[in-house]
């Protein structure tokens, strides 16, 4: 059963590819005997000639990518669009490393783990970047043996 002239003619009609024409299958007697654009017409009018649907494009690789990136996967150089502080600004990185060893230092005095002449000396040496982290405080501490007592810690 050769189509080839109706599928043309629908396709002209229809302004699509002849790959997108969808016949009926159960009409295909009817189809046949159209060979004009008027029968043709009236055959899509019926419904009996119809468009394919666009296929869209799938999310799945979207979705795969999204989930890496939420455990914080892809970030690595060839990644990153801005620059090192566009990315994290100087000032917000200041803020929060100080504010932990400030956090630290307090709690620290309120449990009297260090007296308050140390915890002065210690917040300002803070205040001076003298410190990277929390971490290299207790390492100071220890080191210049400023805890009281260590079973508290």
């Amino acid at each position: 059963m050769e189509l080839k002239n109706q599928k043309r003619l629908a396709a002209e009609i229809l302004k699509c590819s002849t790959k997108k024409i969808h016949f009926d299958p159960e009409n295909l007697g009817d189809i046949q005997e159209a060979i004009t654009r008027a029968d043709i017409k009236s055959l899509i009018n019926q419904g009996i000639i119809s468009v394919k649907k666009k296929g869209y494009n799938s999310r799945v690789r979207a979705r795969k990518i999204l989930r890496q990136k939420r455990k914080g996967s892809r970030r690595g150089a060839g990644s990153r669009k801005g620059s090192k502080y566009a990315r994290l600004g100087k000032k917000e990185a200041w803020m929060s490393k100080i504010r932990a060893q400030r956090e630290l230092l307090k709690k620290l005095r309120d449990r009297e783990m260090i007296e308050k002449k140390t915890y002065r000396d210690l917040y300002l040496k803070a205040k001076g970047g003298f410190f990277r982290n929390k971490r290299h405080i207790k390492l100071y501490m220890e080191e210049h043996k400023l805890l009281k007592d260590e079973k508290k810690a």
